[in-house]
């Protein structure tokens, strides 16, 4: 359930930033993006074999970054924009699964 309530907390974040980018001030949507995303890591994934999930963020961040989705014309900026948005919660869990991976292999 509290997965479910993650993604559902980081899409409409994430749409939020990537929409109406000024409907709220400061840096407050990339540090909540950020914090669902590392409760996501390690709510939601195994640390032992996060093998998928690591690749679904590694294409994520190869789209984000050579702005993929601005070639559509019409609606491509928004969507690069919402996209780049979902990026901080993807990399803050999988900072988190890397983090609770070398965690159990030092203790265990």
């Amino acid at each position: 359930m509290l997965r479910k309530v993650l993604v559902i907390v980081m899409v409409v974040l994430a749409l939020v930033h990537g929409l109406l980018p000024d409907m709220i001030a400061g840096d407050v949507v990339p540090l909540l993006l950020v914090l669902s995303g590392l409760a996501y890591g390690v709510v939601a994934t195994d640390a032992e074999n996060p093998t998928v999930y690591l690749v679904v963020v590694l294409a994520a961040a190869a789209a984000s970054q050579v702005d993929v989705l601005s070639s559509i014309p019409g609606i491509g900026g928004v969507l690069d924009s919402i996209l780049d948005a979902v990026m901080h919660a993807l990399y803050a869990s999988a900072v988190t699964i890397l983090c609770v991976r070398a965690y159990n292999r030092i203790t265990g």
